[in-house]
């Protein structure tokens, strides 16, 4: 056990408060999770000061929470602190701080330890790795891909007695970062992955990077590596101590260990000794990827036979949950690709993000190889559904079930998968929040399956971690302080607009913006309690923006003396925002038009100016510079008056997702961020960074091949001049695939290659030539997203990125997905 008075030493920092030698059980670094399970007499929280946030700033809620343990950087913190009567240390880098901890604990305890690194393929390898394992160890691994520098000290923490084995992986993007997780991991086997692009930019050449990477080999006593990759071969080569066992493998040249791969077997010669592996995974990454996990079983001395059932239980590791429309207005995640506590813990982390459903039910199997005895484990799982606020819990397996007196009341039990199918209708699942996960031999997709709206086989997947990092990317663009309001108008800009609200909500965005009150009164009703502009307010619904506490922007004297006297009549107080026309000529007071809107505004209290703004017209090229900054110069006066004749400090916004790019010095008290949190920058400064959110999918219903001369869809417009094989795939222009991308204007990416449309594209359906490819009925075809780009679909379309996020029809089904 760790106690505070252990700390000082090993953080080389300094006491500032202390009040007891209490013990430390759980590392925090976000101040938002601490109620959602934390021992809080226990816990040890790092206030980080990072890109976007400072947890120096959050001090204060953690110690309201229930935290009396800190460690801190800025001597700004102490004396609150003090104030407090708290443990306290101040360090010079609390992430650092944070590593030396966790190398404390790694230190006690003595059990193997395999360490992964590369540039593509780690948490595949840990998956797998820490699978094949798992039938004879207790294996502790890193939960997602948690390989950061924070991520990794977090994942280590977990190692406790019960663990005979680990599985860690660690990513870096910068030099020095991998010499201060090597003693965290401490690995006693490494595997080096491969080296590719990911993470150039932070380094000067791959021979650099490959370098910083070994780091984490520096005292491993095994390194298992792919010699095909002849930088990273030269560097391992020439930086490995003499006593370190290199094996590296090849299926190109003569190796340690020789791989022969043909169809579905695989050939390994190991130890002078020849192996034969059956398996399905033989694309090129999952070959790699398994090849390692092969060669560590055997170094470990697991038998052929052994290997060999493990490799068939393997699949495609999925490592996102997936959040999904069920049935009868339920919410669905799906979380069905791993089955431990971490995860599980996780799971119920990213649940408690999407309370959209007052009731959450928990739809889980019998955790497999925990290492826990049962009673502790299902207690210990019984324990988190109570923390997590699970209302009931459903158990698929012999073992929950005979533990099912320390759930909820409430909670039912079945023995298997089908059995609780059989019944499923019983439950009349309704308007609830749905977390199913298990363990693959439980077959828990089935019930994935019947709780999932059935409605079109067309899905548009919103990558909602994607998301959150291009939130970032333009968040470390701004100047402390200033405020972002998110734009979730238009279904979310095709997203759905509950979903997307919660997650940006959960991530202390300051405001929504919204198009009409009906979308504004829906947020409400769905748990979303942060301030929310209405930009198209209509006379009628008045009464109901101040019954929800939305606040309308107020563009013309018309709609103003409307207002005015609605609030008079009524008695109700009311929030605005005023729209100033600066040049975009669309909607907004005039300047001629000020001193009266003035004498209106000032003579009614029941209206408070809380934000004031206006559009920039052409903030995302630059050509329109001199006009955008006339547009700013104006909106400075009018505001700058507005606000010393009301005496008000409201919010004022100006720039969108390009002027806050364009334009860093004028943002004001806060920006408005829209489609730059898709991923799209108009202005094409930072595309680089920004990451795909949306991606549209469907599936080919039907092949037929088709002779030279015959004709295909309505009006016989795509005609053939040679026999072809043509595709329908389902989906059409109600789906919002446009008619303008017909008779091979545009294209859809199947098995990868871009496939032209032929003939017109009908409501519900579209043909493509698939000629020389080989698919079959049922394969996945992508619209736009990973190998297409929106914008060069968008150019297909000849229209712009907006109108095609906005176009895909709310029929398509909304799958949101969370890398964890």
């Amino acid at each position: 056990m760790l106690y505070f008075d252990d700390l000082e030493k090993i953080t080389s920092g300094k006491v500032i408060s202390r009040t007891a030698n209490l013990a430390v059980k759980t590392l925090l670094l976000d101040s938002r999770k601490i109620s959602q399970g934390s021992t809080t007499d226990s816990g040890l929280f790092f206030a980080i000061s990072g890109e976007q946030h400072d947890g120096h700033s959050f001090i204060h809620d953690v110690f309201q929470s229930g935290i009396e343990q800190f460690i801190i950087e800025k001597a700004s913190a102490i004396s609150s602190l003090q104030k407090a009567k708290c443990n306290a240390i101040l360090v010079d880098n609390t992430v650092l701080a944070l590593q030396k901890i966790v190398s404390y604990h790694r230190q006690r305890h003595s059990l193997p330890v395999v360490g992964i690194t590369g540039s593509n393929g780690k948490t595949v390898v840990k998956e797998w790795l820490s699978s094949l394992l798992s039938g004879n160890h207790h294996v502790v691994k890193n939960p997602g891909s948690y390989n950061s520098q924070v991520g990794v000290p977090l994942s280590v923490w977990r190692i406790n007695s019960s663990h005979d084995i680990a599985v860690f992986e660690a990513g870096i993007s910068q030099p020095g970062e991998m010499q201060r997780l090597e003693p965290v991991i401490r690995p006693s086997l490494g595997i080096f992955t491969n080296i590719g692009a990911a993470h150039d930019s932070g380094f000067s050449g791959r021979k650099q990077k490959t370098e910083e990477k070994f780091r984490l080999f520096e005292n491993c006593p095994v390194i298992i590596y792919r010699s095909d990759y002849s930088v990273m071969d030269k560097v391992i080569r020439e930086k490995a101590q003499k006593d370190q066992l290199l094996i590296a493998w090849s299926d190109k040249k003569k190796a340690t260990v020789e791989i022969k791969l043909h169809e579905e077997r695989l050939r390994v010669y190991f130890n002078k000794k020849k192996f034969l592996f059956h398996t399905s995974l033989t694309d090129p990454a999952s070959f790699e990827n398994l090849v390692h996990c092969i060669i560590v079983l055997l170094h470990f001395g697991y038998a052929e036979q052994e290997i060999q059932e493990g490799i068939g239980l393997l699949s495609a590791v999925n490592m996102r949950m997936e959040l999904k429309r069920g049935i009868k207005g339920c919410y669905l995640i799906d979380d069905t690709y791993n089955n431990d506590l971490d995860g599980l813990e996780m799971a119920l982390d990213f649940m408690n993000r999407q309370r959209q459903k007052p009731e959450a039910i928990l739809i889980v199997s019998d955790i497999l190889q925990s290492g826990l005895p049962d009673k502790k484990l299902y207690n210990k799982l019984a324990e988190m559904t109570r923390e997590y606020g699970i209302s009931r819990v459903i158990g698929i397996g012999k073992d929950i079930s005979l533990h099912k007196s320390f759930f909820p009341d409430g909670s039912l039990f079945y023995s298997n998968t089908r059995t609780f199918l059989n019944e499923i209708d019983r439950f009349n699942f309704h308007d609830q929040l749905i977390l199913v996960k298990g363990a693959r031999a439980f077959k828990m997709e089935n019930i994935v399956k019947a709780l999932t709206d059935k409605i079109h086989h067309t899905t548009l997947e919103i990558n909602i971690s994607n998301m959150i990092h291009n939130l970032n990317c333009y968040r470390k663009r701004l100047k402390a302080g200033t405020k972002v309001m998110a734009m979730v108008k238009a279904f979310g800009y095709g997203s759905g607009n509950y979903e997307i609200a919660h997650l940006l909500q959960f991530h202390k965005v300051d405001y929504f913006g919204v198009a009409y009150a009906d979308e504004g009164i829906a947020l409400r009703s769905n748990g979303i309690n942060i301030p929310v502009m209405v930009m198209n307010p209509a006379p009628d619904s008045y009464d109901k923006m101040a019954a929800y506490n939305l606040e309308p922007e107020v563009f013309s004297l018309g709609m103003l003396e409307e207002l005015d006297e609605f609030t008079r009549q009524h008695n109700k107080r009311i929030s605005i925002h005023l729209k100033l026309n600066t040049g975009m000529n669309r909607l907004g007071f005039d300047p001629d038009e000020l001193e009266q809107m003035l004498e209106i505004v000032s003579a009614n209290k029941n209206m408070e100016v809380t934000g004031i703004f206006s559009h920039l017209a052409g903030a995302d090229e630059t050509k329109h510079n001199a006009f955008t900054q006339q547009q700013i110069n104006e909106f400075k006066i009018a505001s700058d008056l507005i606000i010393a004749r009301l005496h008000i400090q409201p919010v004022r916004h100006l720039l969108n997702s390009s002027g806050i790019l364009h334009y860093p010095d004028d943002q004001f008290e806060m920006v408005r961020l829209g489609i730059g949190l898709y991923g799209f920058d108009p202005t094409g400064k930072i595309s680089p960074e920004l990451k795909p959110v949306s991606r549209l999918k469907s599936v080919i219903s039907q092949i037929r091949n088709i002779r030279a001369g015959e004709t295909v869809g309505y009006g016989r417009k795509g005609k053939t001049t040679k026999n072809t094989t043509i595709a329908t795939i389902a989906i059409g222009y109600a789906d919002g695939f446009s008619r303008r991308l017909g008779n091979g204007r545009g294209s859809v990416w199947i098995n990868g290659q871009l496939t032209p449309t032929i003939g017109g594209v009908c409501m519900d359906m579209t043909m493509v030539d698939i000629t020389g490819i080989e698919v079959k009925e049922g394969d996945e075809v992508e619209i736009f997203g990973l190998n297409q780009s929106v914008e060069a679909f968008a150019a297909a379309s000849e229209t712009i990125p907006y109108e095609i996020f906005t176009s895909v029809s709310e029929r398509v089904k909304r799958v949101y997905l969370y890398e964890s």
